[in-house]
């Protein structure tokens, strides 16, 4: 089985999902936010050593701004064969980091249909605008272009939302949605 590295900047909430659904943790979780206050309960549970009850071990690492700009701290806890997953990572991956891992990124935006949500913040801007006929969420590589690799899953729904806290949740649930039958079509996570 690969080392599943998972990386988030805000709470962790969709690596919670990811991993309860799977019964599994990532082997490290990496964050660039050293306010633990804002970390999903779980995750700040698991870092202080009191979450049992999924298989598997992870240890959380935190990076400074620095360390997440660069991305090299993937060198120390990777290697080339890891699964590299972001999960409100926002950070821009450098080249050189995309030309040696596999990474993927789940978007919270139907970028396949409308390339303008691509970027940080899609929710605000398709809320904004009100003229999307459907929303939706991917699931792509990670090369050097924001949010421009293969998509490799993608969920896409009949647009009825009116709210922006209906446009987070449903986005939130075509993302989980997305990365669920990204990781399951592609015996990514073992069972």
């Amino acid at each position: 089985m690969k080392k599943w590295i998972a990386l988030f900047s805000q709470t962790g909430s969709e690596i919670v999902d990811l991993a309860l659904h799977f019964d599994r943790w990532p082997d490290i979780i990496v964050t660039n936010n050293s306010d633990e206050s804002e970390w999903h309960p779980q995750i700040l549970k698991l870092h202080k050593g009191g979450l049992s009850g999924l298989s598997g071990k992870s240890r959380i690492k935190v990076v400074s701004s620095f360390e997440a700009k660069t991305a090299n701290f993937l060198h120390g806890i990777s290697s080339i064969d890891s699964f590299i997953t972001l999960h409100g990572w926002l950070r821009i991956i450098p080249e050189n980091i995309c030309n040696i891992y596999t990474i993927y990124n789940g978007h919270p935006g139907l970028i396949t249909e409308y390339p303008e949500l691509k970027g940080k913040d899609p929710q605000e801007r398709m809320f904004n605008s009100g003229n999307y006929t459907y929303y939706g969420s991917v699931v792509h590589r990670v090369v050097p272009e924001v949010d421009s690799g293969e998509i490799v899953s993608e969920v896409k729904r009949f647009n009825t939302m009116k709210t922006l806290d209906e446009v987070f949740t449903g986005l939130k649930s075509t993302s989980l949605a997305a990365w669920i039958d990204f990781l399951r079509n592609n015996d990514i996570i073992k069972l």
